[in-house]
């Protein structure tokens, strides 16, 4: 199930499915690969909306899926209007030969991501597997309702779940495997992970992949 997938570090992943590339918050690209052809974005904090990094995996064709609040921002990083989808939380979509859903992302004991601003996690079918990308969230009454076989959870605490959270919500999804991420970066100590992984049911398989 995580063949062709990466994790860059934070949020940043890249999934080669579907005979195509596909990033969703790049950060911290440490090369100019410009080989996306479609980047999901999950909101527009600096560290998953960022400008630098998305010139670094952009190329002519690239389409790009964003919350309705970056469509300016998005513009000016040379996309056309054609590859550009605006998206909101609870919705389907396709694009690009991609089926995916919205889930909506935010805080339920903090403010740095509020509701009412709808912004999303995605959850992607590849090859028969569903993949669900949280995002930046906490516990919410959305997620505990997702069901995937791929589970990318925040466990940094401070501005999202902390790996505690995570392993509450992840044994609520019972994903068949949960890879950890948004640590060791900007907030979150590496160790989280083995934390995280022990709190993990054992039915679910926890892969750290960096």
């Amino acid at each position: 199930m995580l063949d062709g997938i990466i994790c860059l570090g934070h949020n940043a992943i890249k999934f080669s499915k579907n005979n195509k590339v596909i990033y969703v918050d790049p950060y911290k690209i440490k090369d100019n690969y410009n080989d996306a052809d479609i980047i999901f974005i999950t909101h527009n904090h600096y560290d998953h909306f960022s400008k630098e990094d998305i010139l670094k995996v952009k190329k002519d064709s690239t389409k790009i899926v964003i919350t309705e609040d970056l469509y300016s921002d998005t513009l000016e990083l040379g996309f056309k209007d054609l590859d550009i989808m605006k998206v909101i939380p609870n919705n389907n979509y396709s694009f690009a030969d991609i089926n995916f859903s919205t889930i909506r992302s935010y805080n339920t004991n903090k403010e740095f991501h509020p509701k009412e601003n709808n912004w999303v996690g995605y959850k992607f079918l590849f090859d028969n597997y569903t993949y669900y990308v949280v995002g930046d969230s906490d516990i919410t009454e959305e997620s505990k309702l997702v069901k995937c076989d791929v589970l990318f959870i925040p466990i940094g605490g401070v501005y999202t779940t902390d790996y505690k959270e995570a392993a509450e919500l992840t044994n609520i999804i019972n994903p068949k495997v949960v890879v950890p991420v948004h640590y060791g970066v900007i907030v979150g100590e590496k160790e989280y992970a083995s934390m995280f992984k022990k709190l993990v049911n054992s039915s679910i398989k926890c892969e750290i992949m960096y």
